[in-house]
Formats: structure tokens, sequence, C-alpha cells
């Protein structure tokens, strides 16, 4: 055990567990629109940090780098992707959802502003839309505290499990205190944390090969290691790698807990701020994730376990006070994706199911507790999976909940903006196609080497555009759609 390492740890979960106190004291008179949205405060700089470490799992740390040190430069089209996904999101969804969602009924969650949208009575969108919620959130948020344990057994030699239920507890309580202001806080932290160990582990290594540094054992490096086709030639399994990796972008149109962000931002100026802000903090970790694993090669030679590509790095680099700072990285990213995800599961649960289905007259302090006990429970259920030893690797998590979200929100979010005679009907139809056909395609024909969110998408966006033409809104859908559309504020 490395106790230097340690202490850092434990200093940075004793600076996360402070600003969710901070908020807890500074919102405990505020209602359910301060606890889910942060009372529409949040200013530009935060929320596309907020955004970006909510989005950049471990997996960003771990995953991506593994995948590219041992399987070569082919890998690179999940972070083109990516990239690529991340911009166009906040080009074109961020500036239209902050305005639509405020003129639709001030809605405070994506269900709600579903709902809203089409000026309906109904709460079946709301319904669906939160038991998708809570079931794909639970299997994302495990991801999120297998990369905690994983993080701890490696580091510090803490039992993985024991290690989990540590990240767990942290993440619980300061989400429960402080909700979404806390979240967006910490997330912002976490963000610059983030980039600066992935600008300067890689860096600082490249430094070290031109002064003659050298592994002791070289990589064997396969045929195709350094082209971008990662079987050599346009044959199916090189472009079905291309089109997967690209087709990872297209989980940002319909990935809750990151467009929400862009509903709390409080004002257009704040949001063009973020909009840079947030696609270049994107862009930059994509590629210095990039350039650990191609620097990599040539620094620490060959490695039994390409997941620990980043510590080995950084642990070889500086002493362990630094490296202990620096893989807390790992830790910021699990953990902003996990508080995120936890917070829009309460959120769609207590404010989409609880109060207008279950208890229409509920207060807005007994909101707020609905909303941390819906919290725990999924903690809970998520710490079962992740301890679970069959629940598959932490990036296989990350890919089926990501793909599902994407598939069945993204068509839904991009018609709900863009198109005035997009109907309720329609957008029920859009959820439920691409959900099952995502799921079904995972189940049954990814072998064929495709991410299921492509086909799964494609099929979400026929049904909605399919059913909507039938059913066709009402004029004051259309009218509330225009005003939404010409809305400045």
């Amino acid at each position: 055990m490395n106790y230097q390492e340690l202490i850092v740890f434990i200093v940075y979960f004793l600076f996360v567990l402070g600003i969710g106190l901070y908020f807890f004291v500074k919102t405990k008179n505020g209602g359910e629109k301060d606890y889910f949205l942060g009372g529409r405060e949040m200013g530009g700089l935060v929320s596309a940090l907020s955004a970006g470490a909510s989005d950049m799992s471990s997996w960003v740390l771990m995953g991506l780098p593994a995948s590219i040190f041992a399987l070569g430069i082919g890998q690179v089209w999940i972070a083109v992707g990516l990239g690529i996904g991340t911009v166009l999101s906040w080009i074109l969804v961020a500036p239209r959802l902050r305005s639509f969602s405020i003129v639709c009924g001030d809605s405070i969650t994506l269900p709600q502003f579903l709902t809203n949208r089409f000026l309906s009575k109904s709460k079946v969108l709301q319904v669906i839309c939160a038991v998708i919620f809570l079931v794909v959130y639970t299997i994302y948020s495990a991801s999120s505290i297998k990369a905690c344990g994983t993080l701890f057994n490696l580091v510090i030699g803490i039992d993985t499990t024991v290690a989990m239920y540590i990240a767990a507890g942290i993440i619980i309580v300061y989400t429960l205190l402080g909700g979404f202001s806390a979240v967006c806080w910490t997330d912002f932290f976490q963000g610059l944390l983030m980039l600066g160990a992935l600008m300067i582990a890689p860096i600082a290594a490249y430094i070290a090969i031109q002064n003659g540094h050298t592994p002791n054992v070289p990589v064997e490096l396969s045929e195709n290691y350094w082209n971008l086709l990662s079987d050599g030639s346009f044959n199916w399994k090189s472009v079905s790698d291309i089109l997967s990796g690209l087709g990872w972008g297209l989980g940002y149109f319909g990935m809750p807990h990151i467009i929400i962000r862009y509903m709390a931002i409080k004002s257009p100026k704040e949001l063009k701020k973020s909009r840079i802000v947030g696609s270049v903090w994107t862009c930059l970790i994509l590629a210095f994730s990039v350039a650990v694993a191609i620097i990599a090669v040539d620094y620490l030679g060959q490695l039994d376990d390409s997941s620990t590509v980043f510590i080995q790095m950084v642990r070889q680099l500086f002493p362990p006070i630094v490296s202990g700072v620096l893989l807390s990285a790992i830790l910021a990213a699990a953990m902003s994706t996990c508080d995120s995800q936890l917070l829009a599961s309460a959120s769609a649960f207590s404010s989409d199911v609880y109060k207008p289905i279950l208890r229409k007259n509920a207060s807005d302090k007994e909101m707020l507790w609905v909303g941390r006990i819906v919290v725990a429970i999924i903690s809970i259920a998520a710490l079962l999976i992740a301890a679970n030893p069959n629940s598959g690797t932490i990036m296989s998590l990350v890919e089926n909940a990501w793909g599902l979200f994407g598939a069945a929100f993204g068509p839904v979010i991009i018609l709900s903006l863009f198109w005035k005679k997009f109907s309720f009907a329609g957008a029920v139809a859009g959820i439920l196609a691409g959900g099952i056909v995502d799921a079904l395609w995972l189940v049954f024909l990814s072998s064929t080497g495709i991410y299921e969110i492509i086909p799964g998408f494609i099929a979400g966006l026929i049904a909605a555009i399919v059913v909507s033409l039938v059913s066709k809104p009402g004029s004051n859908v259309v009218e509330q759609f225009e005003k939404a559309k010409e809305y400045k504020n």
C-alpha cells in the first residue's frame, strides 16, 4: 500500500464531501427546482466542465487508452465520433433545449420537457422515460463504482469490493446533501483535474523518451497497429469499426445527464461561453487520452494489463504525492459521471412519477426527500451489480448504457427541437422503437460488429417520423413550438 497516494485520495474525498455540505446548507430551504436543476443559475464555465466531466467517465483514462494501446490506432474512431458528437450537441441541441424547456412549462427534467412540449395531460411518456432512466442509470452507475474499486485495488491494494462500498458511500452523501449544484461544482473541479492529468502525463513521458528513456520490454506490435483501418484494408471489419466508432457520437443527442446541463444555464450569453469551453474541453480530453496510449508504446513497453496504461505511466514518472493527485483524476472521472446519473434518475422518478401519479399534493420538502431516497436505492442496486464478478467489464457496461440512451432519446430530442409537426404519439413510438431495436441488436446481432446504437437510432427516427405524420400535433402545439423557437432570454 502506498500511504502517500492514500492520503491524497482521502483529502480528495473530504473535498468533494465539503462541497456537498456547503450546498446543503446553502439550499436547504430551496425547492425541487433548486435541488434538481440548480434554480437555472449555472454559469457558463461550470456548466461546460460539468457536462464534460459527467460525460467522460473512467473509461477515458482506462478503457480508451487500453483499447488503443492493445489493439492499435484503428480504435481511435471512438474518440473521433465522440468529438464530433459533443460539438454538434452543443451547437444544435444546447441553445434550443434551454429555450424550449423554459417555454414548455419551465420543465426541470427531460421527461417533463417532452410531455410539456406536446401540451399533453397523459403521463405515459413520463413513466416510460422514468422506467428507462431507473434501469439504465443503475447499470451505468455500476460501471463508475466498479472503476473506483478497480483503481483502489490496483493502486493501493485495498480489496476491490470494500473500495466500491467506500466510493459509493461518498458519492451518495454529497449527492444527497447538495443536489444539482453540488454535483455541478464537484464535476467542475473534477473536470479540471481530469484535463490536467491527461495533459501532464503524456507530455512528461514524451520528454522522458526524448531524454533517452527506453522500456525494459518493447511492445510487440501487430502488422496494422499504426493503420487507421484496423484490418489494414477496406473490408467489413475495418468499415464496421469506423462506423461503430463514429456511432458513439449519436449518444450525445439523447444522454439525459449531459443535456440537462443545457437546461440549467442561466442566460444565452453564458450558453455561448459553455459551448466553446465544453467543446474544446472534450476534444482536448479525447486527444490526450489517445496520446497516452500512443506515447505509452515507447515509454512503458509491454504490459500484462493494458487497462493500467495511465496508472503505470503516472507512477513511473512522478513521486507518490504527485501521482496520487494525478490518479485522483480516475476517481474524478468515475464519480462525476455517477453523481450526475444518480441525480437524473432521482429527478425522473420524483418529478415524473411520484408527484404526478402517486402523490399529486406532495410538498417541495417531500419531493426533496423522495429524490434523496431514490438516489440511495439506485446506488445500492448499482453497487450490487458492480460487486458481481459476472456483471461485465467497465467498458461493456458503459457501452450498453450509452447505446440504449442514444437510440431511445436521441432522435426524439432532435425532432422535438427542430420539427414543429412532431407529435406526442411520435415521441412515444420513437423512444420505444429506438430502445427495443438497440436491445435486440445487442442480444442477437452484435456479431455483425456494428454498435447497436446505430440501428437503434435509425429505427427510433423512422418510427417517430412515421407515427407523427399519421397522428399530427394540434395547432396549439405548433404555436408553442414557434414561440419557443423565438425565445431569447
